[in-house]
């Protein structure tokens, strides 16, 4: 996918269609869980992330998501030479989303197993969304 990182053109005016040209592709869900879930900041903790994304792709997606305001990237204090990544207020609005596709995969794929996090939402959806939300609230940029 080649990305002009403008979005000014869109495929059509459709609300999920406009969406989906944002944050469409798993790599890009796949960066804001790191971020929002698993406490992952940098280029190469994202690398060894368990689905193995390619050095070229995440460095594609990063900038897509830099682009579009989700993500925000900074020079690391303790080392110069790396940078970290976090949410905008932006990019941790798409929490409750995030959390839909996980129990919607949790409960339509029985290869997908509900972890701590997962059975916490099966148990109570809106409560792990406010709690998440508010201890992401101090990191977003």
């Amino acid at each position: 996918m080649q990305y002009d990182f403008k979005m000014e053109t869109r495929r059509s005016n459709c609300p999920i269609s406009c969406s989906l040209e944002v944050f469409g592709d798993r790599w890009s869900l796949l960066i804001i869980r790191d971020i929002m879930l698993r406490d992952k900041v940098s280029f190469s903790e994202f690398l060894n992330s368990e689905e193995k994304i390619a050095t070229n792709i995440l460095v594609n997606r990063l900038k897509i998501l830099e682009a579009e305001k989700i993500v925000v990237k900074e020079v690391s204090p303790e080392n110069k030479s790396k940078y970290l990544y976090s949410l905008t207020q932006k990019g941790l609005d798409l929490l409750p989303i995030v959390i839909e596709i996980m129990d919607w995969g949790a409960k339509y794929n029985k290869n997908c197993p509900r972890r701590t996090l997962g059975k916490k939402i099966k148990e109570n959806k809106a409560k792990v969304v406010k709690e998440l939300s508010k201890s992401l609230q101090s990191k977003v940029k």
